[in-house]
C-alpha cells in the first residue's frame, strides 16, 4: 500500500484518523502501532513477523543496555549493533554477495532469491540509532513498549522516511498536543507531495520509462540527455513529494518530522546539494559513522579515507549492486575534490555556473541509478559525452522535447523557492479570500491527482526498492 494509491487515501487513512481521534489519549500509540501493522502488513504479510520481532529483541537489549554498565553493557551493545546490521545485510546482500562469489569461484552456492522486506533499510537505522543513542546515554530508554513499536513502525515514515531519530520525536511519543491548524498543515502538505508526486514525478516518469529501454545504438546524444533530464525530476518529485506525504501525515497525527529536502537541484555545489537533499540520510551518516571515525578532526589523508568509507556505505544502503557501490564511491571522490581541490574556485565563479556544474554532476550520477546494469549505465554515459558513434539530435529528441517542452518548465519552477514563497505571500495577506484560494487549489490538486491515479496503471515508486 502506497500514499498515493485510492486504497490508502480514501479507505485506509479515513478509518485510521476517525479511529485515532475518537480514541482516549492513552490509546492513540496503541490504535497507530495497531494501524502501522495492518498498513505493513497489507504489503508484506510475511515480514510483518520480523518487524515484530526486530521490535520485541531490540526493545528487551535497550532495557539490558541502560540496567547494565562496563564490559556487560558494551558487549550487548555490540550484540544489539551485529543482530540489526546482520538482519539487514541477509535479506538485502546476501544473495548479492553469493551471487558474486559464484561467479568469481565458477561455484554454485544455492541461494533462495529472498525478497527485500520493503522500508527495512528505514527502520533498521532508525532501531540503531536509538541503540547507539541509549548506550552512549544521549537518551533515556524507552520503558513502554507500545511507545516504542509506535516509534519504529509508525506508517506515515515507516517504508520510505524520512530516517527519524528516536530524539526527534521521543517527548511526543509521551505527550503530543494534536489540533486543527496542526491537522490542516498535514493536510495541505500531503496534497502537496501527492501532487508532486502523481502529477509531475509519474508524467515525467513515463518519458524516461519510454526512452531507458530504447537501444542504445540507436539513440542521439540529445535524446539521451532529455532521458536522463526526465529521470532527474521524476526521482526528485517522486522521493520528496513521498517525504512531503509522510511530513503530512505526521502533522495529522500530532508528529513533527524533520525536512527531507530543500530544493536540492539549486545547489552551487555538490557539496551543497547533499545538505539538500535526502537530508536525514545524510545527517544519520554523518553523526553515527563519519564523526565516530573521527569527521573532520583528522589529518586530510583520514579525512579522504572517512568520506570515502561513508558514501561508499551510502551507495550500499541504496541496494546490493554495483550501480549504488559505484554511485557512492563516485560522490565519495566528487566531494573530497571539492573539500580539497577546487572547492574554492567554484565559489569564485557566478552562480549559474555554479549550478550547471552541480547538476551535471548530479545527473551523471543518477544514469548508475536508473540504468539495470553498470554495462547499461556506462553504455549511456558514453553516447552523454560523445564517447560513440551516436547522432548528435535527431527527431526523436525533438520529438520527445517539443512534446515535454511545457512539462519541464513547469518541473523547473517546482524545483526551486518560488511556488512556496507565492503561498507564503499570498498568506501573508491573512483574509478569507486568499485562504479560499489556497483551498480552491489544493482540492483541484486531490481532485486532479485522483482522476489520474484512477485512470492511470502508471504509478511506480522510486525508493520502495531500498
Amino acid at each position: 500500500m502506497v500514499f498515493s494509491s485510492i486504497i490508502f487515501m480514501f479507505t485506509f487513512l479515513p478509518i485510521i484518523l476517525v479511529t485515532y481521534y475518537l480514541s482516549p489519549r492513552k490509546l492513540r500509540n496503541f490504535i497507530l502501532l495497531l494501524g502501522s501493522l495492518v498498513f505493513y502488513a497489507w504489503g508484506e504479510p510475511v515480514y510483518i513477523i520480523l518487524m515484530i520481532l526486530t521490535i520485541v529483541i531490540n526493545y528487551v537489549l535497550a532495557l539490558l543496555i541502560k540496567k547494565q554498565k562496563g564490559r556487560r553493557k558494551k558487549c550487548i551493545f555490540i550484540l544489539t549493533l551485529v543482530l540489526n546490521v546482520g538482519m539487514l545485510g541477509v535479506f538485502k546482500y546476501y544473495d548479492f554477495i553469493v551471487g558474486n562469489i559464484n561467479s568469481i569461484f565458477s561455484l554454485d552456492i544455492q541461494y533462495n532469491n529472498l525478497s527485500l522486506p520493503i522500508g527495512i533499510s528505514f527502520y533498521t537505522f532508525q532501531t540503531i540509532s536509538y541503540i547507539v543513542d541509549v548506550y552512549l546515554n544521549k537518551v533515556e530508554v524507552q520503558k513502554n513498549i507500545i511507545s516504542f513499536a509506535t516509534y519504529i513502525s509508525m506508517f506515515p515514515q515507516l517504508v520510505a522516511g524520512p530516517i527519524v531519530k528516536y530524539t526527534d520525536i521521543n517527548d511526543k511519543l509521551e505527550k503530543r498536543k494534536e489540533s486543527i491548524d496542526e491537522f490542516g498543515y498535514g493536510v495541505e502538505r500531503f496534497i502537496t507531495g501527492l501532487g508532486k508526486k502523481v502529477l509531475l514525478a509519474n508524467n515525467i516518469g513515463y518519458l524516461w520509462s519510454v526512452i531507458s529501454v530504447l537501444d542504445i545504438n540507436n539513440i542521439s546524444v540529445a535524446t539521451s540527455w532529455i532521458g536522463i533530464a526526465a529521470y532527474t525530476f521524476q526521482i526528485y518529485f517522486d522521493f520528496s513529494g513521498y517525504s512531503d506525504m509522510a511530513i503530512g501525515l505526521g502533522h495529522m497525527f500530532g508528529f513533527t518530522f524533520k525536512e527531507n529536502f530543500k530544493y536540492p537541484y539549486i545547489a552551487r555545489s555538490v557539496t551543497e546539494f547533499w545538505r539538500r537533499w535526502h537530508i536525514s540520510l545524510s545527517t544519520w551518516f554523518k553523526e553515527y559513522i563519519y564523526i565516530p571515525f573521527g569527521g573532520n578532526r583528522e589529518g586530510i589523508k583520514k579525512q579522504c579515507r572517512n568520506l570515502m568509507i561513508v558514501w561508499t556505505l551510502t551507495g550500499l544502503w541504496h541496494g546490493a549492486s554495483y550501480n549504488f557501490i559505484i554511485w557512492g564511491m563516485y560522490y565519495g571522490v566528487i566531494l573530497i575534490i571539492e573539500k580539497f581541490i577546487i572547492g574554492r574556485y567554484i565559489k569564485n565563479l557566478p552562480t549559474i555556473f555554479r549550478r550547471i556544474y552541480t547538476l551535471v554532476i548530479v545527473m551523471v550520477g543518477w544514469v548508475f541509478f536508473g540504468m539495470n546494469t553498470l554495462y547499461e549505465a556506462l553504455n549511456y554515459l558514453k553516447v552523454m559525452f560523445f564517447i560513440s558513434s551516436n547522432s548528435i539530435i535527431d527527431d526523436t529528441a525533438l520529438y520527445y522535447l517539443s512534446t515535454n517542452i511545457i512539462l519541464f518548465i513547469i518541473l523547473i519552477m517546482a524545483s526551486t523557492p518560488i511556488p512556496a514563497y507565492i503561498v507564503k505571500k499570498v498568506k501573508s495577506y491573512n483574509s478569507i479570500i486568499c485562504y479560499t484560494m489556497i483551498g480552491t487549489v489544493n482540492v483541484l490538486i486531490l481532485i486532479i491527482a485522483t482522476a489520474y491515479l484512477l485512470s492511470s496503471t502508471y504509478n511506480p515508486f522510486i525508493y520502495f526498492r531500498f
